[in-house]
């Protein structure tokens, strides 16, 4: 037997436990222990081969000296490296780039610790407001990071020293908690960071931000500096201005748009020479929270799925091959479009043969079940979404049909099947073949800015030309959002909503 759970334990479920905190009160039975180690897939960097990567970076090797900027930092030891950080609110990848050639020479991706303080960022900031809790996020944050700088540079064979720059990319929050802001502006009206307002108000030159590494506890060299990429607004973060370099959006001359799904998605869309952009708190239900038997991308995980018109996965793939432990982001698209395909449920998240059914069960084997309840979450989260893309294109005055690149971002939007999820209008109805999946874009982006000078230049110009839609300030939001909860395509004629409606 074990000791009842203890406070620090309450964000775990099911049979999981902290070592450190629960002990063995009776040896009647035996008691087993199992090392937990789950890793989210990494996801591979897709540049865009006509975008050649400029390489005047911040840290350089000038003979026998390492300098940052005009600043001599060091001698040389050998090497100049520099850390790009994309700390989502569910995962967190970081890669160590040589900064002599601008090569990855090693990547890892790991699950943000900050689950304790809730699945999204308003909890989060909550969380993060109370004085027991005071930094206690942003010490979770800095120790993973340092556990992933540890093995990236154990795979490269290089020692933290020789690391002289980290880039840090993230939503407003995010980005905001690692460098030790306080971020409940960022959780009430008028919803913007401190740092934006200083910005605002004339106190600052930009959105990002910049310190020495050592200063919060980052193991690099001694006078490494931190990086955090501007934010545009409010909850849109570095990680929306590093996914507009990353596709060279503000270059583009056709209308894009670009969709990096996650637990926060942000949607940037460029049409007739102008950046529009939204952040949608689409909540955890794709990243595996608020659905029975959802989970996050690791080993285990259903990723792909066809059902029987009984409503059975007759087919489905697991990632690592092995037994079903649970149905991933990609999965659970592809269960709501058989499901609706076998005409199961309805659009309304309803099954169809029994509207008082509460579940069904697609799994036996595995007493893996869906009920009306996870159809529902995931409706929700599906219509925060919908929402922020069908409210930009209104803004901008197109329809789906205008959109000459769909660019889908981030580890979700890149498993997915494309089909699937225009039919359950999670994206717009488009030709398969203006879409194009780009790996993390946020990432890629926080490369581009740490191997430039110019490029985190522009960007920071940049981020003042985007014009941010506050979708909760649009008067026809909550149709919107009603009509994105029907699992259903996305129409192309949008003049259904006036968002000038006084």
């Amino acid at each position: 037997m074990l000791s009842p759970r203890s406070d620090p334990e309450v964000f775990l479920s099911d049979n999981f436990r902290l070592a450190c905190q629960a002990t063995i009160t009776s040896t009647d039975n035996d008691v087993a222990f199992t090392p937990l180690n789950r890793r989210p897939r990494i996801l591979e960097s897709k540049r865009l081969d006509h975008r050649p990567l400029l390489h005047e970076p911040m840290v350089r090797r000038v003979g026998n000296q390492v300098f940052y900027g005009d600043s001599v930092v060091d001698r040389y030891r050998g090497g100049c490296f520099g850390i790009t950080v994309d700390l989502g609110t569910t995962t967190a990848t970081i890669d160590l780039i040589d900064l002599e050639d601008g090569e990855t020479r090693a990547t890892v991706s790991f699950e943000t610790p900050q689950g304790f303080g809730g699945s999204d960022v308003m909890t989060r900031i909550s969380y993060d407001s109370w004085d027991d809790n005071a930094g206690e996020l942003q010490k979770a944050a800095i120790s993973g990071i340092n556990r992933a700088i540890q093995e990236v540079c154990t795979t490269a064979n290089i020692r933290p020293p020789l690391i002289y720059e980290i880039a840090v990319v993230g939503n407003t929050t995010m980005r905001d908690i690692l460098f030790g802001i306080d971020v409940q502006s960022v959780g009430q009206r008028p919803y913007k960071s401190l740092v934006e307002f200083e910005y605002r108000d004339g106190g600052r030159d930009s959105t990002a931000l910049t310190v020495s590494s050592r200063s919060i506890g980052i193991r690099a060299n001694r006078k490494a500096r931190l990086y955090g990429l501007p934010i545009i607004a409010s909850h849109l973060g570095a990680d929306a201005a590093a996914g507009i370099l990353a596709v060279d959006l503000d270059h583009e001359t056709r209308t894009c748009m670009l969709v990096d799904i996650g637990t926060n998605t942000e949607v940037v869309l460029r049409h007739d020479g102008q950046l529009f952009a939204a952040s949608c708190p689409a909540g955890p239900a794709f990243e595996g929270g608020l659905v029975t038997h959802g989970m996050r991308a690791y080993e285990g995980a259903i990723e792909s799925i066809k059902v029987s018109a009984q409503g059975l996965l007759s087919d489905y793939s697991v990632i690592g091959g092995g037994l079903a432990e649970g149905i991933c982001g990609s999965g659970l698209i592809d269960l709501l479009a058989e499901l609706r395909e076998h005409d199961l449920i309805n659009d309304r998240s309803i099954f169809v043969d029994d509207s008082r059914r509460d579940e069904l069960m697609i799994l036996p084997e595995r007493a893996i079940t869906f009920s009306k309840e996870d159809a529902s979450n995931l409706a929700q989260a599906k219509a925060a979404n919908y929402s922020g893309q069908v409210i930009l294109m209104r803004a901008a005055g197109i329809a789906p049909s205008d959109i000459d690149t769909l660019y889908l971002a981030g580890g979700f939007a890149n498993f997915i099947n494309v089909e699937n999820a225009m039919k359950i209008g999670l994206l717009p109805t488009i030709d398969l073949d203006r879409v194009t999946k780009v790996g993390n874009a946020a990432l890629d982006g926080a490369k581009l800015a740490l191997m430039s000078l110019a490029t985190r230049t522009r960007l920071e110009k940049l981020t003042d030309e985007v014009v941010h839609v506050e979708l909760e300030t649009v008067p026809e939001f909550f149709e919107i959002f009603v009509e994105g909860c029907l699992l259903k395509p996305m129409p192309d004629d949008l003049s259904g909503f006036d968002l000038n409606k006084e």
